[in-house]
């Protein structure tokens, strides 16, 4: 009887170590994580659980030059949705799963290899510029047509971009040189919390 308690005791505790069971951090009061299926593969996102974490690196300054640190407005652009963390996740599920959405992270090589949000594409900023002699390539890649009146976006992907956070401002240079390529701004997403705010709450990063 004793085994058969301990046993059961045992089963209860791996039970309560999986997800969804025993985090104290969840996402939301309803959410503990969020597992997403992107490409045939499950990515988990969560929060880390030790209650002590703290940030460290280049993501503790609380100072930093203006310009070009400035601090950015809460919109990107008329037209263009700013985004949340849960918003984020959202378009994981809703956009970027089912084929009709990319989330990008418009920095530089450096920096993503670094850590990226789950599910997330690097698009560098600067491959956006119009200077940039293959930018038509990416246009395509996106789902752009080149006619001869200009570019038709109209079957082109939904896109949510973010870089470094509030003081970064290449996914907003990436998102205007999209607009003035043509880029339907209702199809463009702002994540303006970026990495900067992705890690203060704790969410699970994908090193690429």
């Amino acid at each position: 009887m004793v085994r058969m308690l301990c046993r059961a005791a045992v089963a209860v505790l791996m039970l309560l170590g999986q997800p969804g069971w025993a985090e104290d951090v969840r996402i939301t009061a309803d959410i503990a994580a969020k597992q997403i299926v992107l490409n045939g593969q499950t990515i988990n996102i969560g929060r880390i659980q030790d209650k002590a974490n703290v940030l460290t690196g280049e993501f503790t300054k609380t100072s930093r030059a203006c310009p070009p640190f400035c601090i950015h407005p809460i919109s990107a652009g008329a037209g263009v949705e700013t985004l949340g963390e849960i918003e984020v996740l959202a378009f994981l599920e809703k956009n970027v799963a089912q084929g009709t959405g990319l989330l990008i992270d418009s920095r530089v090589p450096e920096w993503f290899a670094k850590g990226t949000i789950p599910g997330a594409v690097n698009v560098p900023f600067t491959t956006l510029e119009p200077t940039n002699p293959y930018r038509d390539e990416i246009l395509k890649a996106l789902g752009g047509v080149k006619t001869a009146s200009g570019w038709d976006f109209s079957a082109a992907l939904d896109l949510a971009m973010f870089c470094n956070g509030p003081w970064c401002d290449q996914s907003p240079r990436a998102i205007r040189n999209l607009t003035e390529a043509g880029y339907p701004p209702e199809k463009l997403r702002y994540y303006r919390g970026g990495m900067q705010l992705w890690l203060l709450l704790g969410l699970s990063v994908q090193t690429p």
